[in-house]
C-alpha cells in the first residue's frame, strides 16, 4: 500500500478541481453517461449495496494508485465511500495525479441512503 504522507501539508494549485457535492447534486451529476463513477470502499461494502454503475476500486488495495491511473484524466470523476473519509483522501490523490474534475459525495453512502 502506498503512503498518504505527502498529503499532509501539501497544497495543490489545482485544489479547485475537487468539489464536495450533497447527495442531490451528486445524483444529478452521475446522470451524465460520460462520467466515471467510483466506489472506493471494500469489496464487502460494495456487495452490501452500491450506486448503480459504480466501478469498485478498493481504497485499501495494493494497486489502488495504479487502478486510478487507468482512468481517463479528462473525464469527470464522481467518487464515494462510506462516510466521505476515504473518498476525500482519494480525491486529493486524483487531484495530485492530474485529474481535472473530481466530485466527492459529501457524507458518503451514509448521506446517500438518507436522501
Amino acid at each position: 500500500m502506498f503512503s498518504f504522507r505527502w498529503l499532509l501539508g501539501h497544497k495543490s494549485k489545482r485544489s479547485d478541481n475537487i468539489k464536495k457535492l450533497d447527495p442531490k447534486a451528486f445524483n444529478d451529476g452521475i446522470q451524465n453517461p460520460h462520467v466515471q463513477l467510483l466506489d472506493v470502499r471494500t469489496p464487502n461494502e460494495y456487495q452490501q449495496g452500491h450506486i448503480k454503475n459504480a466501478k469498485l476500486i478498493d481504497f485499501y488495495a495494493n494497486d489502488f494508485k495504479a487502478q486510478l491511473l487507468s482512468l481517463d484524466k479528462d473525464k469527470p470523476i464522481y467518487l464515494y465511500c462510506r462516510s466521505g473519509n476515504r473518498s476525500g483522501k482519494a480525491s486529493k490523490l486524483l487531484n495530485h495525479l492530474g485529474f481535472k474534475a473530481i466530485y466527492d459525495l459529501k457524507g458518503g453512502m451514509i448521506a446517500w441512503k438518507r436522501q
